[in-house]
C-alpha cells in the first residue's frame, strides 16, 4: 500500500486541495475521464487519475469514497472546484504526467514497498 504522499512525491505533484488527507492510504487505482465509468467501476480506497477538472470530479470522489484526485497532463482546477474540494476534504492532486507516466511512477512505489 501507498499514501497519498507517496503519490505526490513520485509523480511530482502539486497539492491543490486537502492536505490533510496526505497521510489517506490508497488501495488500488484507476484511470478514466468519464464519470459515470468511474461511478461503475472504481473502487474505494482508489486513487483517480483524470484530465477531468470540474466541481463533479469532488461529488464523484465522495460518492465512491476515493483516496483523492490525480490530474494528470499538469491540468489544474478552478476556484469553485477547489472550493469543494476543501468543503467535502477530497485530496486534490496535479502532476505535469500524462496518465500513462504516473502510474508507471506509482507502479514502481508498490514495487518497493
Amino acid at each position: 500500500m501507498m499514501k497519498l504522499s507517496d503519490v505526490v512525491k513520485k509523480t511530482g505533484a502539486k497539492v491543490l486541495a486537502g492536505k490533510a488527507r496526505l497521510t489517506a492510504e490508497v488501495t488500488g487505482g484507476y484511470t478514466g475521464d468519464m464519470l459515470s465509468d468511474v461511478l461503475a467501476h472504481a473502487q474505494k480506497g482508489a486513487l483517480w487519475l483524470t484530465v477531468q477538472a470540474h466541481p463533479n470530479i469532488i461529488a464523484v470522489a465522495v460518492m465512491k469514497g476515493l483516496a483523492g484526485i490525480l490530474l494528470v497532463n499538469g491540468k489544474t482546477a478552478d476556484p469553485e472546484t477547489l472550493a469543494k474540494a476543501e468543503q467535502e476534504k477530497v485530496a486534490l492532486l496535479s502532476t505535469p504526467l500524462n496518465a500513462f507516466q504516473a502510474v508507471l511512477k506509482l507502479q514502481d512505489v508498490e514495487k518497493k514497498k
